[in-house]
């Protein structure tokens, strides 16, 4: 029966097959209570289950063909490191040993534990990160449970040709995949900031996710047609819905090659205006990504990742090496570091933040909210950036300013930090670049005056679209209200965007919409010239850039800008880029 389901595309492109469902038996999970001299057998088959665990994603590890980029590796060692780390290797065995219960629920308690922690986080990234968690958890639940080794870890050569239809995969998974010879990838769960989706872009295997009940509703053998880009599966298409599939996927891979060729061709419009072209970096291990894209820098780099999966905070040294690699890699480029972006929901393990008991609310205290009130906590981090300024171009980016006060309190810290650094005798640039980004909409609204007291702005719009129209993306209940064109956002951007100009400072973006083609026309015709974009999505960006005129854009702007309905604005939007492709306006 032919069907057509949609999900969440992460991964462009066309892949058709046959469809192979993967639908492991997960172990069923028991809670009992053990006698007490039988605990430091069961502490024993934890460990053993550890230690198999670790050697299967090593195994995998080992398969990844020479010549991969490291990034690729890198997602298994993420996992492997996960393995290794206290909140697997040592808090279940503290379960058994003072529950005397058994290993499988002792995992259980901790996995529900860890996952009650990601889910509660504001930042969607970090949110999804709890797949990774579940990937793990589930590994070491398999081994405990005597199963059989997973589906894709047999080879099967049944899985060549196919496209892979599972309630989730783990970048272990995926690569398995990908050395099987599947051409793609459905999934019922995941999302598109997961390391599996993130590690499909990579690959350049089409992918897509969130396909509610997939498992259910395609039929092993089926014959079926993902498009990566629109997020849609065909089942049992028809010889013409083929035809016109076979059409798209030659289309674009030819596009794959065109947009190869511009990473060294800069980032200028048709009528000469040169843009700025930089990337958001989520791990270390994107910066070689970019770099092959021909990015004109890190405009977002995200220190979460330094905090994830431990119950204390990194030191400054720690720190300090981390963004020292970084500016070092970009070479003079400039690099811009991200100041903690974390809430209440990350820090109950450390019990010496003073954290409020109360649920962990977007609104409440996190970012530089968090940071001003716990100075053990941001004062390492501004060491350690101003340590790492002396090697590259580092800037420094405020996360969530919401007053004039709270930058006042932040400066005032950042100047105390050097005198301290000078007293010691370190190295650290004196006239460090210092930016805000403009993510809530009470600094919208005073970005005249915030720009006066910084070098940059950059406009974080995932947030920026969130509080102004009060509205969560990620609920299923209210994201249908999530709307990058609803005209009080567009305002609130261009506010910020003249702010800067009046003020002779650069303003930038680095939220999702910078990211998105269809946006890029507007936002340059709003007079947004640095963009900060996933790595994935710069050449596509690029792209635009270089085939539009901004004479016309801004004429057509004005027209968008004066309009208070998202429905004209999406048609408006539509009539900008149909006539820059044409050529006319």
């Amino acid at each position: 029966m032919n069907l057509t389901l949609t999900g969440v595309g992460v991964s462009r492109g066309i892949a058709i097959g046959h469809a192979y469902l993967l639908a492991p038996e997960q172990p069923e999970i028991n809670e009992y209570v053990l006698p007490k001299h039988l605990v430091n057998e069961e502490v024993a088959r934890f460990k053993a289950a550890l230690a198999a665990a670790k050697q299967q994603l090593k195994s995998i590890r080992n398969q990844i063909p020479r010549g991969t980029p490291a990034s690729i590796a890198a997602f298994i060692e993420t996992h492997v490191l996960m393995l290794e780390d206290a909140a697997f290797a040592d808090a279940p065995v503290k379960l058994i040993k003072t529950q005397q219960c058994n290993a499988e629920w002792a995992l259980q308690q901790q996995r529900d534990m860890l996952v009650s922690v990601f889910e509660a986080m504001n930042d969607p990234y970090l949110r999804t990160r709890k797949d990774d968690v579940d990937h793990v958890v589930n590994r070491i639940q398999r081994i405990l449970a005597n199963q059989p080794a997973h589906p894709l870890e047999l080879s099967d050569h049944r899985l060549k040709g196919a496209i892979i239809v599972a309630g989730d995969l783990s970048p272990a998974d995926l690569l398995l995949i990908e050395h099987c010879g599947a051409t793609g990838f459905i999934t019922e769960g995941g999302g598109p900031t997961s390391h599996t989706a993130i590690l499909a872009r990579g690959l350049g295997i089409p992918a897509i996710v969130g396909v509610a009940h997939a498992l259910r509703q395609i039929s092993h053998d089926t014959l079926i047609a993902i498009d990566g880009q629109r997020g849609e599966v065909l089942t049992e298409p028809d010889p013409l819905s083929l035809q016109r599939l076979r059409a798209k996927r030659r289309e674009e891979k030819r596009h794959v090659v065109t947009l190869a060729r511009l990473s060294k061709k800069p980032s200028i419009t048709e009528d000469g205006r040169v843009i700025t072209l930089r990337a958001n970096v989520e791990l270390p291990e994107d910066i070689h990504t970019i770099k092959r894209a021909g990015a004109a820098g890190i405009g977002l780099y995200r220190t979460e990742f330094l905090f994830m999966n431990r119950k204390d905070s990194p030191s400054e040294e720690e720190q300090f090496l981390a963004y020292t690699q970084a500016a070092k890699a970009m070479k003079g480029m400039p690099v811009t570091i991200r100041t903690l972006d974390l809430g209440a929901d990350k820090t109950l393990h450390n019990e010496h933040w003073h954290i409020s008991s109360r649920p962990p609310s977007p609104l409440g205290l996190r970012a530089i909210r968090l940071c001003l009130k716990e100075p053990a906590l941001f004062r390492p981090q501004l060491r350690a950036i101003l340590r790492a300024s002396v090697y590259g171009q580092l800037r420094m980016m405020i996360p969530m300013l919401s007053s004039l006060q709270e930058l006042f309190q932040v400066l005032e810290v950042v100047e105390d930090v050097k005198r301290e650094l000078k007293a010691q005798g370190l190295k650290y640039n004196e006239n460090i670049p210092i930016g805000g980004m403009i993510e809530v909409p009470s600094a919208a609204l005073a970005a005249e005056a915030f720009a006066r007291h910084l070098d940059f702005l950059s406009i974080g719009t995932n947030d920026l679209i969130q509080y102004t129209l009060a509205t969560d993306r990620i609920d299923d209940a209210v994201n249908y209200l999530y709307d990058p064109l609803h005209p009080a956002v567009l305002r609130l951007i261009e506010m910020t965007i003249k702010a800067g100009h009046k003020a002779g400072i650069p303003v930038a973006m680095c939220g999702e919409m910078a990211g998105d083609p269809r946006y890029t026309r507007l936002l340059l015709g709003m007079g947004l010239t640095e963009f900060s974009t996933p790595p994935a999505m710069l050449l596509e960006v690029k792209s635009i850039i270089q085939s539009s005129r901004l004479a016309r854009l801004t004429k057509m702007t004005r027209k968008i800008l004066a309009s208070y309905h998202s429905g004209e604005i999406a048609v408006l939007i539509d009539k900008i880029n149909a006539a820059e492709k044409r050529g006319r306006g």
